[in-house]
């Protein structure tokens, strides 16, 4: 069995579907995207598939996964890493489906009979959180996710952080103290405020406070962790285990985050997950994206012990256009009951794409996130 032939499809809202066929006709599907890159990973996925693994065998996964990533002088980074992490699900699907197992079968098993996912509440600048948190605890979630903050300046007035408080407070109160409530600051807050919102929103006891910091300034992750008791989650916008090893040394992360469809693949994030597991430290994956990535990253939940929730995006705001169960040829397998869901048995990732939606509604994804300036006209971080 060799691979002979792959095709890519941008589709809506901001999704990047790779279809990788055998010798024998066996497809794997990946979602190698960077949000709003999706031309520019394209191209990098294009690159390794003619330059290293036409005409190989799929099942040698991490002997790929080394040639991609150690073939090239220049290694790491969001578009090499999310072109590596798509054919990675790919060849797993592949694998799985050649030995008709799941792939956490071939990872070792199950560890969990389901996953619990928070849902997300409000949009990039959040506002009537408040019946948005209800009207998910009444779909039956047990957790929710939030954005802190909009733009924030470096230093900001009191009123600012007392808004943050107050919609937490907000959705705290809505849901009372039987449901889980992340809160993300989306590496929107400089050090300076992070280290004074951390302690402002302790009293409303978040399940973790997200991204406090941008991953530039992981140094300061100890100092920041030192002004709350709350737990910190890190690490959509980190892409390998060399990127998790020092935030795992400093002690200062008790979740990590990395995403499957940027960090390498499956191959990549379990790795992360143990070492993760070994410092004590949780594993959340990051999955706002669509059914190929949160497939995937229910295959590494599924057999890893230190697993703790899973993100995924039914209905968040940026899928105005499609969402995630409407790529799937049966959407019964990621329906959510009671804030959990429940671990697939088909072989490969578990889902079946239905490829006539793929074609029907593929053409050129423009999404790009929204440039933010401050008051002054200055550059914000979104």
């Amino acid at each position: 069995m060799e691979l002979t032939d792959y095709e890519l499809f941008e589709v809506p809202p901001r999704w990047l579907f790779l279809r990788l066929e055998t010798s024998d006709g066996t497809v794997g599907w990946g979602e190698p995207v960077v949000e709003g890159r999706a031309h520019t990973v394209r191209a990098g996925v294009e690159e390794l598939l003619d330059d290293y693994l036409l005409g190989e065998n799929p099942l040698r996964i991490e002997d790929h996964w080394q040639t991609l990533y150690r073939g090239g002088f220049y290694r790491g980074g969001p578009v090499l890493m999310s072109a590596i992490a798509g054919i990675d699900q790919a060849l797993w699907d592949i694998k799985g489906k050649h030995f008709g197992a799941p792939v956490y079968e071939l990872l070792g098993g199950k560890a969990r009979d389901r996953i619990r996912v928070y849902q997300w509440i409000g949009g990039d600048r959040p506002a009537d959180v408040g019946n948005a948190a209800r009207e998910k605890v009444e779909a039956g979630f047990t957790a929710l996710k939030m954005n802190a903050t909009s733009e924030m300046e470096r230093v900001e007035s009191p009123a600012k952080i007392r808004a943050a408080e107050e919609r937490l407070a907000e959705v705290r109160e809505a849901v009372g103290p039987e449901i889980d409530i992340g809160v993300d600051f989306h590496g929107r807050v400089a050090k300076p405020m992070a280290k004074r919102l951390a302690k402002a929103l302790e009293p409303y006891e978040p399940m973790f406070i997200e991204e406090p910091v941008l991953p530039e300034h992981n140094d300061a992750l100890p100092e920041i962790a030192g002004h709350t008791t709350t737990p910190i989650a890190t690490g959509e916008r980190m892409f390998s285990r060399w990127d998790f090893k020092e935030v795992l040394e400093s002690g200062a992360v008790d979740v990590i985050q990395p995403d499957l469809s940027h960090a390498g693949g499956i191959t990549e994030v379990k790795k992360i997950a143990s070492m993760a597991e070994a410092y004590d430290v949780a594993l959340a994956p990051h999955c706002p994206l669509g059914p190929i990535a949160l497939a995937s990253c229910v295959q590494v939940d599924a057999c890893t012990p230190n697993a703790l929730i899973q993100e995924q995006s039914l209905d968040i705001h940026y899928n105005q256009t499609s969402d995630v169960l409407d790529y799937l040829a049966d959407s019964s397998v990621g329906a959510y009951d009671s804030g959990y869901v429940e671990l697939p048995d088909a072989p490969g990732l578990g889902v079946e794409i239905d490829e006539e939606v793929v074609r029907e509604r593929a053409g050129e994804v423009n999404w790009h996130n929204p440039v933010w300036r401050h008051d002054d006209g200055s550059v914000a971080e979104w």
